[in-house]
């Protein structure tokens, strides 16, 4: 084992910079991280224990305890939720005789890093009855695999793309590696940064802020060495699109790093991935390195002199925050992804302190067909503050979900019409993940674009058959708890404090001054430092904005206060251990 572990840390040149990459292959190949194991890599990093394990107990894959042969992680999003996952879970433990969170002392079971789809009761009984068989991963797996790149030899995913509307960032109008030898060849970096400029791109993330003026900020900051950076951590529920543009299309994404890196002047990209999507690693291998043998990727790339410029991935394990681009930051650099103080933002100062571009998926695919097409002709679709496409990951109570590239400007209405659901049957659409807005019948006609209603691209339809705050919004506001990095005091507590007002509001001991309660305890949330605290209340604050009939058809009638206190069920643990029945009169 120890010898492993030698060969794991010396595969990365002992570089305590890439600790996230040797904890993600020890776990993999062991199992979990033994402490013993902890202590020869902080003395072989020459880093402290403490560095180790606090990186390693920040993100939810890494286990400091053995996790048994077979791993299974159930998708607790509020979609899968609607979609059943209750009676999938149910059938998990009975097959199995323990609880998610347990081992078992017989082989146990994502699973080991491949995602099952379609789970139902009865197929979460075929896998138990494999796992018991002592079948591997691969021999569980059905031989009818997904569409498109899924079926590729070194995917072989079940994923289906779903893709439903393919506009001109999806569509295969492109050869890779022609925009590089065609335009790139015979522009300046500031050419590049000035027609990104005249597109009017702005980022794909949900912040929105124009790509071009951040690559010159870049550009221009001081640093011995530049970096671009893809975010595809995609942790948000309900997104889905930036795994299918990865999985399609990824010679265009690295097309899009190596412009971005040319006009910045940066020599690496890294591409940050989401570990959910570690099965994809081997294809994205492949493909750089196909890259690399058309002088696509390398040294004087495109037949241009002096521009090297090489990718690499860089998968994460499992942590919401790293999302956020200084917190994605870093965790590239082998910590744990706590959101940095901004100033210095990381186009001053990002990975290794050098300057650093930060770029969604959608973002770096978009500027390859702009340099194609020009600047002018991307700034003619969408709307003038919005311009151009928008992927949209399109999930929950809807006939067509999956991955739809629609223009700016599009209402909430064409998206119903579009996903073959009768508006009639909609309560309400999740518009933005749990991060962003959700609204009801009044709000249909608003339009998706940065002065309306923005989005990073997760719409999430909630049919009238939902109890929009047991299904919804609690999940959502428990979601916020788990994935808070603690960093911020008003993110720590304030989220608790929320769910347990809510809590009580749904358990029907609630008063109107509860509602008020939540609604200002939400303001100062977003005093937070990064973006999840910041709209960690949205779940709430949105929903009693527009659904505020929900709340006030919880509460106590006529009364206007409330301890809150409960003694019948403070004393019910103890009366139950005793066998006493308590007399409260």
């Amino acid at each position: 084992m120890a010898t492993n572990v030698q060969s794991t840390i010396e595969k990365y040149n002992k570089d305590k910079t890439r600790l996230m990459d040797i904890l993600i292959d020890i776990q993999s190949e062991q199992g979990y991280i033994p402490n013993g194991t902890i202590a020869e890599i902080a003395r072989e990093l020459d880093i402290s224990h403490a560095d180790v394990e606090q990186t390693m107990s920040f993100y939810h894959f890494f286990s400091g305890t053995p996790t048994g042969k077979y791993a299974i992680y159930l998708n607790d999003s509020a979609v899968a939720n609607m979609m059943g996952r209750q009676k999938v879970k149910e059938t998990f433990e009975q097959e199995t005789g323990i609880k998610f969170g347990e081992v078992t002392s017989d082989p146990a079971a994502l699973i080991n890093g491949r995602v099952f789809t379609n789970l139902t009761p009865f197929r979460a009984k075929e896998i138990i009855r494999d796992i018991k068989e002592g079948k591997t991963v691969e021999e569980m797996y059905t031989s009818v695999f997904g569409d498109g790149e899924n079926s590729n030899e070194l995917v072989r995913s079940m994923v289906q793309n779903n893709i439903r509307k393919i506009g001109p960032i999806l569509n295969e109008d492109y050869t890779p590696g022609k925009v590089i030898k065609d335009k790139l060849t015979g522009m300046t970096p500031e050419e590049v940064i000035n027609e990104v400029k005249k597109s009017n791109i702005r980022g794909r993330g949900g912040a929105g802020f124009p790509t071009g003026l951040k690559w010159e900020f870049c550009r221009k900051s001081k640093g011995e060495k530049k970096y671009i950076f893809c975010n595809a951590d995609e942790g948000e529920p309900g997104t889905f699109k930036d795994r299918v543009i990865i999985t399609e299309r990824p010679k265009l994404l690295f097309e899009g790093m190596v412009i971005a890196g040319y006009a910045v002047g940066a020599t690496e990209g890294i591409v940050y991935i989401r570990f959910e999507y570690t099965y994809l690693k081997k294809y994205l291998e492949n493909i750089l390195q196909g890259a690399r043998d058309r002088n696509l990727l390398g040294k004087d790339i495109g037949g241009i002199k002096g521009f090297d410029f090489d990718i690499r991935l860089q998968f994460g394990a499992g942590a919401y925050v790293c999302g956020e681009e200084s917190a994605l930051i870093e965790s590239a650099e082998g910590k744990r992804g706590e959101p940095r103080d901004r100033p210095p933002f990381p186009v001053e100062k990002g990975y290794l302190d050098q300057p650093t571009a930060v770029n969604n998926v959608e973002t770096l695919c978009s500027v390859v067909k702009i340099l194609q097409n020009g600047g002018e002709w991307y700034h003619s679709l969408g709307t003038k503050d919005s311009t151009g496409t928008k992927l949209l990951s399109i999930s929950g109570d809807c006939k067509y979900p999956g991955v739809y590239e629609v223009e700016w400007g599009f209402s909430v209405k064409d998206v119903l019409d579009m996903v073959g659901t009768d508006e009639e049957d909609v309560q309400a659409v999740q518009v933005g993940g749990p991060s962003g807005t959700i609204i009801g019948p009044d709000d249909y006609n608003r339009k998706l674009c940065y002065t309306d209603l923005a989005t990073g691209g997760s719409l999430i339809i909630i049919g009238k058959q939902r109890d929009i705050l047991n299904d919804i919004v609690m999940n959502f506001t428990q979601f916020f708890i788990d994935e808070s990095c603690g960093s911020c005091s008003t993110c720590r507590n304030i989220t608790y404090l929320m769910k347990q007002k809510l809590e009580k509001i749904l358990n029907a001991r609630g008063i109107k001054q509860d509602i008020e309660d939540l609604v200002e305890w939400g303001k100062i949330l977003r005093v937070s430092r990064c973006g999840l605290g910041q709209t960690a209340c949205n779940p709430i604050v949105t929903s009693i904005r527009n659904f505020r009939h929900l709340y006030k058809g919880k509460i106590q009638k006529g009364k206007s206060f409330d301890s809150g206190f409960d003694l019948a069920e403070s004393v019910k643990e103890s009366c139950e251990t005793s066998g006493r029945v308590p007399n409260l009169n």
